[in-house]
């Protein structure tokens, strides 16, 4: 196969594709009773797990059916299919990554699952091939046709006026054809490195002096636009204006064809933390490397010839099974600059973020004293409360210290501007930046010096392990000269920008409870003071898993003893085996479980004599579905808990980060967010469901044919105040009664 010749990464890398370390295999068997495809101690089936890897490719088949709905506006379906492209693109540069090197090692698949990994590699292969296929065809035959009606034209070459050929053509020589470097390849010139994700042109040419064909590479500059605009709402893709002028490349030989392809490469770090002293230098180092990793999928146009693309295959030494061909353009990832175009009417309806949650006409610190607060985003201002409370610490004369983690912010960051500014004016300021988030490496490097020349505390978190949770802390002096702690605890990002898309919590309190918690954990986050117990807290990798296991037991010792018993979780992804387990069991003990999950879940609902208690939904809409919600409980009885925070209910998330929950005890709050879980679980509203065969299908329409709740526009609404009634819906919705929730319609 071509990919045998992929090297392995050594031992304590940070790959995900390699085995779990032996602290987390111990955490697993502590957590509970598991064996990994087989029949376990409880009698639980061996074929109880739906595959990782199919379930996110299903995912992102949802993210596709939004392209496809005719109902939604045209340009938020462009950006769909940018975003199906982009998620493709991480897919294989981590996840089929990671299958391909656990395949020439040897090792088993991780996660769920009884197939070997050449098994998931082959349906992985199979299945984004055919989504692959998919999604250039909606492209292509039913959103680009769309577009053209609404005077948003993508044009190839030959579609073009003769001025607007001109144009391009000046503009080629100007800015295009002085960065451009074609690459010939003979017995003097070895076939040339391709960089993953770059657009490129194969060429073959003749050769007037030896009468032969030569193939060449031409490499479409990464920095220029992907769509070149020609006119008012007029497009054509670059690699036509370059194929166009191809012959001013080889000083007028013959073209005899051209074709673009486009190579994945692995892009995952692989740090021996163990072994690196200076984490920061080591990250920089393998920035640069990781440049050159294998490829793991070359995508080509339909039009390539059988010689030019076995050229290809043979010179990449890539598995064909990863080759797909699609109709060009290639890389619609491009799409997103289309979808941004100011277009009113084809886009979603501005919206501005409610201030209401957290009063303007004071100080935040009295506001939060006051009682927690508990901010949804994007519905609530995340400037108005998160990015607030950072900047009014920054400025107020009683705040002592600024504690706070950062996984991901954006370029232009309020947040890190604030902590400069506390630094600057003499505060301490502690700052724990994550440097190994993935695809943000660089940027966190860049942040983490940019604090250190401030002034700031600047740590990177354990060896081992990625610092994941959501958390700041600000020590306050009050008036009367008594310490306060204040903090925020959330289930997203300090990220401005991403703020405006990601649906999150976040809970701003301060409870002294939940100040000495988050003392604790920032003391374990920067020396060597352990913690194993807290109070409002759950914290990985030491005891989440088992606290998230525990509390399922308890429902279901509840509901054998005749009581009320209920679990509804939202979050991102569930794979962790110990928790599914756990959930199968609540089922089998007759325990209502509702899963609302975004992405991957690798559990099967609805088996007779295993889960035909548990539903699974998802919902995929305007904005990324992002908070972790776990309640426990119907809501009226003395063990019921809801829980908010920063982890799924994966391995990497229980075993191999530093995560947290809180514990959400405001009766209000708890109300809150159990109506978000009922209203997304409710048949009335929009979402997908869940089989036990792993097929996901949109319930977007009543029985007569009318549009289905929107939980996003109905939360926007809300927001907005238009309506009462809808201003009450979530704190009225009921709580769970002990039986499954009709539609209103009902």
């Amino acid at each position: 196969m071509g990919m045998s010749q992929i090297s392995i990464s050594p031992a304590g890398g940070s790959y995900d594709g390699l085995d779990p370390r032996p602290r987390e295999a111990a955490r697993i068997a502590e957590a509970g009773v598991v064996v990994r495809g087989g029949e376990g101690e409880d009698g639980l089936p061996e074929e109880r797990f739906l595959d990782r890897e199919e379930s996110w490719l299903r995912f992102n088949e949802r993210v596709l059916e939004l392209a496809e709905d005719e109902s939604l506006p045209l340009l938020e379906r462009v950006r769909f299919l940018a975003i199906f492209a982009n998620n493709l693109d991480e897919f294989f540069m981590v996840r089929v990554a990671g299958l391909v090197r656990r395949m020439v090692a040897g090792f088993p698949v991780e996660g769920p699952g009884v197939r070997l990994p050449r098994q998931v590699l082959e349906n992985t292969l199979e299945l984004a091939g055919e989504l692959t296929v998919r999604h250039a065809r909606v492209f292509s035959e039913r959103v680009n046709p769309e577009l053209a009606e609404r005077g948003i034209e993508i044009l190839r070459w030959k579609e073009l006026s003769a001025s607007e050929r001109d144009d391009l053509s000046e503009l080629f020589r100007q800015r295009i054809y002085p960065v451009l470097t074609p690459l010939v390849v003979d017995p003097a010139h070895p076939f040339p490195f391709i960089s993953g994700l770059s657009l490129n042109l194969a060429v073959m040419i003749a050769d007037p002096r030896t009468d032969t064909t030569v193939f060449a590479r031409v490499k479409v500059p990464p920095l220029l636009p992907r769509f070149l605009a020609v006119g008012p709402n007029r497009f054509v893709p670059i690699e036509d204006v370059i194929a166009a002028h191809m012959t001013d490349l080889f000083g007028g030989a013959e073209v005899l064809e051209q074709h673009v392809f486009r190579v994945t490469r692995i892009r995952d770090l692989e740090v021996d933390e163990d072994l690196t002293e200076n984490l920061l230098q080591a990250m920089e180092r393998e920035l640069v490397r990781r440049r050159f990793e294998p490829a793991v999928r070359l995508e080509v146009e339909d039009t390539v010839s059988a010689d030019v693309l076995e050229r290809l295959i043979t010179e990449l030494d890539i598995d064909s099974r990863a080759v797909y061909r699609v109709p060009s353009p290639l890389d619609l990832s491009g799409l997103f600059a289309l979808a941004d175009l100011n277009i009113g009417e084809l886009r979603y309806p501005a919206f501005v973020p409610s201030t209401r949650e957290v009063p303007q006409d004071t100080s935040i610190f009295t506001a939060i004293a006051e009682h927690d607060i508990l901010v949804q985003h994007p519905y609530d201002s995340f400037a108005a409360s998160v990015e607030r409370l950072i900047e009014e610490a920054a400025e107020d004369p009683g705040v002592l210290a600024i504690k706070q983690t950062l996984y991901r912010t954006s370029g232009q960051s309020p947040i890190v501007d604030a902590l400069i500014d506390a630094a600057e004016a003499g505060k301490q300021v502690v700052v724990v930046v994550e440097i190994k988030a993935r695809f943000d490496e660089r940027a966190n490097i860049a942040w983490a010096r940019k604090l250190e020349q401030a002034g700031c505390h600047v740590v990177y978190g354990f060896v081992g392990l990625k610092t994941h949770c959501k958390m700041a802390l600000i020590v306050r002096q009050e008036a009367d000269g008594t310490l306060r702690r204040y903090c925020h605890l959330g289930t997203g990002n300090y990220h401005p920008t991403t703020a405006r898309v990601y649906e999150d919590f976040g809970l701003l309190t301060a409870d002294p409870a939940v100040g000495e918690d988050a003392t604790a954990l920032f003391n374990h986050l920067t020396g060597y003071s352990r913690t194993r117990s807290y109070r409002r807290l759950l914290v990985a990798p030491e005891e989440l898993r088992t606290g998230i296991v525990t509390r399922i037991d308890q429902q279901a010792q509840r509901s054998r003893a005749g009581l009320p018993a209920r679990i509804a979780f939202k979050c991102n992804a569930l794979v962790d085996e110990v928790v599914i387990d756990a959930l199968y069991r609540a089922s089998r003990a007759g325990v209502p479980v509702d899963l609302w999950v975004r992405s991957i879940c690798a559990l099967r609902p609805g088996i007779a004599g295993l889960s035909e208690n548990v539903r699974v939904r998802s919902v995929v809409g305007r904005f990324l579905e992002h908070s972790r919600i776990y309640a426990f409980g119907t809501g009226e009885d003395e063990d019921s808990q809801v829980w908010i925070g920063s982890a799924d209910m994966m391995h990497r998330n229980l075993d191999r980060r530093v995560e947290l929950l809180v514990q959400v005890t405001d009766p209000a709050h708890q109300r809150r967010l159990r109506g978000l879980l009922d209203l997304g679980m409710d048949d009335g509203t929009s979402s997908w469901w869940l089989n036990q065969d792993g097929y996901w299908t949109r319930h977007s329409r009543d029985e007569s044919g009318h549009p289905l709740r929107d939980i996003q526009e109905t939360l926007l609404r809300e927001r907005r105040g238009r309506s009462a009634d809808e201003s009450a819906l979530l704190a009225a919705w009921p709580v769970w009664p002990g039986a499954r929730l009709m539609s209103p319609r009902q």
